[in-house]
């Protein structure tokens, strides 16, 4: 139930800062912000599959932060580098669900949520 209310927080977070204005980095001063949210859903759809749970969920919603975000091919780039490298960082690290990445899942999506909201009250409408 939480983690529900958790994803359903980011993605609301997410399409708040959008706006689908297509906004350019430099333009952008939640740019780090983003990147980091992006890493932390690439982080997540390899943690949570490894341990137990199916599907393209978070990389939907990364795919629903891009779509909000609706960068140039440069910014769309960086966005998904961002997502491939928290994916890839734990990919090398964990190959099964121990308690340490079960861990790293209530970490991120701790912090996730958290830069989420703290995102959308300081830039959102």
């Amino acid at each position: 139930m939480i983690q529900r209310l958790v994803s359903r927080a980011l993605v609301a977070a997410f399409l708040l800062l959008g706006h689908g204005q297509g906004a350019q980095a430099v333009d952008s001063p939640f740019e780090g912000d983003l990147m980091r949210l992006s890493e932390i859903l690439g982080s997540l759809h390899y943690l949570r599959n490894l341990c137990g749970e199916s599907g393209q969920d978070w990389r939907g919603r990364m795919e629903a932060l891009i779509a909000a975000e609706n960068p140039d091919d440069e910014r769309r780039a960086k966005l998904t580098a961002s997502f491939n490298r928290g994916y890839r960082s734990f990919e090398t690290t964990y190959t099964t669900c121990t308690s340490s990445a079960l861990a790293a899942i209530a970490r991120y999506m701790k912090e996730g949520e958290a830069l989420s909201r703290d995102t959308a009250t300081r830039y959102g409408n």
